[in-house]
């Protein structure tokens, strides 16, 4: 047998479960619906997917840190959020496995 917490939690005092709405992450394999596995204990670093709070509203994007800090959507249909010095962002944990249904009956 297989236990999903086993395999997909490694710190779960920091570790949590968020669902994903939307299909700004699609090409990275993120579908509206999808189980997110989320580690807050992981450092983000450029390329991380996170979760983010961007001036208090929640997303799932790739972090770029260089050469401006940004977030980066997996869908040609949304454009990056880029960010100035008054504008507040703020990491809540990098995204370490997504769960998806493969039939929806």
């Amino acid at each position: 047998t297989i236990d999903l917490n086993l395999l997909c939690v490694a710190h779960p005092a920091a570790t949590y479960f968020v669902r994903a709405a939307g299909d700004s992450m699609v090409d990275h394999g993120i579908r509206d619906g999808d189980l997110l596995v989320v580690d807050r204990s992981r450092k983000a670093r450029h390329g991380s997917v996170v979760v983010a709070a961007v001036d208090g509203e929640f997303t799932v994007k790739i972090l770029q840190l260089t050469p401006n800090i940004a977030l980066l959507p997996a869908n040609a249909n949304y454009q990056p959020i880029l960010f100035q010095a008054e504008q507040s962002l703020e990491i809540f944990g990098v995204v370490t496995f997504v769960i998806h249904k493969q039939c929806q009956h």
